[in-house]
């Protein structure tokens, strides 16, 4: 079959490998019919997260057909079109039990890696490393997707495939970071990032009660996006001081509840995005915090942030004193999906929100090297490709 391959730094290719098989009475085989582009993915492109190998097959966003499935499976069937959750979590361990799947003890086929770098293993994510299982990814014609009965959700009728393929990731992922800000009603949300997760954050907060939502990015069509479909008000970092602008727009207060939905390769105006720059060639330091800073400063006292943006380990500059003294609350993490994703095909049904507006380019799986490169310098005003392998 053919596959979307990380060859090196910065080098995909596109590739012939073997079809996958079923290797356990849990799994099942999965046609792909749309795999998206993440930001995350980027990371692995850019060399900075560890344990790639030359051939890997990236990719974790899709949803597709069921071609095959294991023994044990009971509730599958071929021909059943699904949406998978990008994260691979058993169903069965204490995590799972209580809704942390990502916290999985048994989807990381690999635990050994991710316990070394962070103390205790999470789950496996398709398509990310390594240290994360080293699942084969969804780039491909055909993809293996192990406990299948716990990370494949039936697609409702009258709900299309490119709305359905945004439930697997980027809308668990920014409803997660809404619903860890434990908005109240009439709360004022910040969300940094106007990308597919943090356009569905701003979705998310709404539903959750959020009476504003400030969207903050430097990409004038995103947020062109961010007010048109997710009614954001928006303030581009380029142009004005963050800061001293969301205090006018909440009366000197603060924005309740900030959302970061960037993560480790943040870009920022003037001097600070430079030393961190170095740093992280250097290797000095892993990630780049700005957002993290701004975020902090900006919150208002008492208030929340919340971290869905992927850190890979250390950053440097981290105001601690003012987290601290302002009595913030902290919440982050890799995204619990199979706990949102029917919930949030629910909202796509009844018509509350489309994510398909985030699809603005449907390529064929052969122009993959093609798409990242677009996807990764934002040129053609593109959020995110969609390979139809």
């Amino acid at each position: 079959m053919k596959a979307l391959c990380w060859v090196g730094t910065n080098k995909l290719s596109v590739e012939r490998i073997p079809d996958p098989e079923i290797l356990n009475p849990h799994d099942a085989i999965i046609r792909v019919g749309l795999s998206s582009v993440c930001g995350s993915d980027l990371h692995l492109l850019d060399g900075y997260v560890p344990t790639m190998r030359e051939g890997d097959v990236i990719g974790h966003e899709f949803m597709g057909e069921v071609v095959a499935v294991g023994p044990a499976l009971k509730k599958m069937k071929r021909g059943d079109r699904v949406v998978v959750a990008s994260v691979v979590a058993c169903g069965g361990c204490w995590f799972c039990d209580t809704g942390q799947y990502s916290l999985c003890d048994n989807g990381n086929a690999h635990a050994a890696v991710a316990e070394k770098a962070l103390g205790y293993p999470g789950a496996g994510i398709f398509g990310y490393s390594h240290a994360f299982g080293g699942y084969s990814g969804s780039h491909a014609q055909y993809i293996r997707v192990p406990f299948a009965e716990n990370g494949c959700f039936i697609i409702p009728d009258g709900v299309r495939d490119e709305s359905a393929l945004f439930c697997s990731d980027a809308f668990p992922t920014g409803f997660m970071a809404a619903d860890m800000c434990g908005i109240e009603p009439g709360d004022i949300v910040a969300v940094w990032g106007a990308g597919g997760v943090g356009q569905m954050a701003m979705h998310s907060a709404y539903l959750l009660g959020a009476s504003r939502v400030i969207a903050i990015d430097r990409f004038p069509e995103r947020l062109a996006m961010a007010r048109t479909y997710a009614r954001a008000e928006t303030l581009n970092y380029e142009e004005v001081d963050i800061l001293e602008a969301l205090k006018e727009m909440t009366g000197g207060r603060g924005p309740d509840r900030c959302i970061d939905a960037v993560g480790m390769e943040a870009h920022s105006p003037g001097a600070e995005h430079y030393y961190d720059l170095v740093k992280q060639q250097l290797k000095i330091e892993t990630d780049r915090p700005a957002v993290l800073r701004q975020a902090i400063m900006a919150c208002r006292k008492g208030g929340t942030l919340s971290i869905v943006g992927v850190y890979g380990g250390l950053i440097d500059k981290f105001p601690m004193g003012a987290a601290m003294n302002k009595g913030l609350t902290f919440r982050m993490g890799q995204m619990h999906a199979q706990k949102y994703i029917p919930r949030l095909l629910d909202y796509v049904q009844a018509g509350a929100v489309d994510p398909a507006y985030l699809l603005t380019h449907r390529w064929p799986l052969e122009r993959g090297p093609e798409g990242y490169d677009m996807f990764k310098h934002k040129t053609d005003n593109c959020v995110r490709v969609a390979f139809q392998p």
